[in-house]
C-alpha cells in the first residue's frame, strides 16, 4: 500500500529514524499534553513558551515526515529538532532532573543529529 505512493521504507533505513522522532513527539504533544503542562509549571516557564515549543515541535515533526518524499526538507527540520532538545536537556539540568528525565530528549537529539547529519548534502 505504501509503496504504491512512493514509500519505499526499507531502501532508505533513515525515514524509520524519521518516522519514529515524529511518532514520539506526536504522542507527547499530542496525546500527553497533560504531562507538559505539568512539566512547563515545573520548569516555571509561561504557558505562551510551552505552546510556541509544542508547535514547533510538531511543525518540525511533520516536516520529518514529508521530508520522505521532500528530502530538502529534512536538513534544517532535524537541525532544528536537535537544538530544541538540547534546549530539553539544559532545562533537566536547570531543574536539576533526575537522569532517567534526560534520556527521552537526549534519544531524540542523539537521532536527530543523526538525521541531520545523513541528509547534509540536501542542504
Amino acid at each position: 500500500m505504501l509503496r504504491r505512493f512512493g514509500f519505499k521504507l526499507m531502501e532508505n533505513p533513515i525515514s524509520i529514524v524519521q518516522i519514529l522522532i515524529a511518532a514520539s513527539i506526536w504522542i507527547v504533544w499530542v496525546f500527553r499534553f497533560d504531562n507538559i503542562v505539568r512539566e512547563f509549571e515545573q520548569y516555571r516557564y509561561p504557558a505562551w513558551f510551552r505552546n510556541l515549543i509544542g508547535a514547533t515541535k510538531i511543525t518540525l515533526a511533520a516536516l520529518l515526515v514529508a521530508g520522505i518524499w521532500y528530502p530538502n526538507l529534512v536538513f534544517y527540520s532535524a537541525t532544528s529538532m536537535a537544538m530544541l532538545m538540547m534546549g530539553a536537556q539544559v532545562t533537566h539540568i536547570r531543574v536539576k532532573n533526575p537522569l532517567i528525565k534526560f534520556v527521552p530528549s537526549l534519544l531524540l537529539l542523539i537521532l536527530s543529529v543523526f538525521v541531520a547529519y545523513s541528509h547534509m548534502d540536501h542542504m
